[in-house]
């Protein structure tokens, strides 16, 4: 695991970790899930049936300046779409993203049960862009922590900070 809730004012954060943009991407969905259900629900997501579908999402950007943390918050808005409107909760899921004719676009393959199934603790209302990161962590740079929820730790990689509203 890469990804650890953090604590913020009134909402909930997440900050996750990874070796790239793909996999934080993925890291930062399965946190995500991970906040929103209970613990008896995560014990139990392999007892059940799993779907696989495509899912994407793009956003325009500019080649020179990649927007990361923007393509983050359309991703996780998505899972939090197909959730509520398709019963679809994600499990798993690969990665892709690329840029073409002025759009940064994610293709995720992913894995997904019925939404149903899973008893969840809380509700998120909105990802929103309050004290977004989305940044590269070069080889032997430490990000340290100011929660002790979350560990410091030391690249090269990839880190995010998202908060939810609840």
């Amino acid at each position: 695991m890469s990804h650890w809730p953090r604590p913020t004012t009134a909402d909930i954060g997440l900050r996750a970790f990874s070796n790239s943009p793909n996999n934080l991407m993925v890291e930062a969905a399965l946190g995500m899930q991970n906040i929103l259900m209970t613990k008896d629900s995560i014990n139990e997501l392999n007892n059940h049936i799993r779907h696989n579908s495509q899912w994407n999402v793009s956003i325009e950007s500019d080649e020179n300046d990649l927007c990361y943390d923007m393509l983050l918050v359309n991703w996780l808005d998505e899972v939090l779409y197909r959730c509520e409107v398709h019963q679809q909760w994600l499990v798993d899921c690969q990665i892709s993203v690329s840029y073409s004719a002025g759009k940064l676009n994610l293709q995720a393959q992913v894995s997904w049960i019925d939404s149903t199934l899973v008893t969840r603790e809380i509700e998120i209302k909105a990802v929103t862009s309050h004290e977004l990161l989305f940044e590269k962590v070069l080889s032997q740079q430490e990000i340290t922590s100011e929660w002790s929820e979350v560990p410091n730790f030391q690249g090269p990689g990839w880190y995010c900070d998202v908060i939810f509203d609840i």
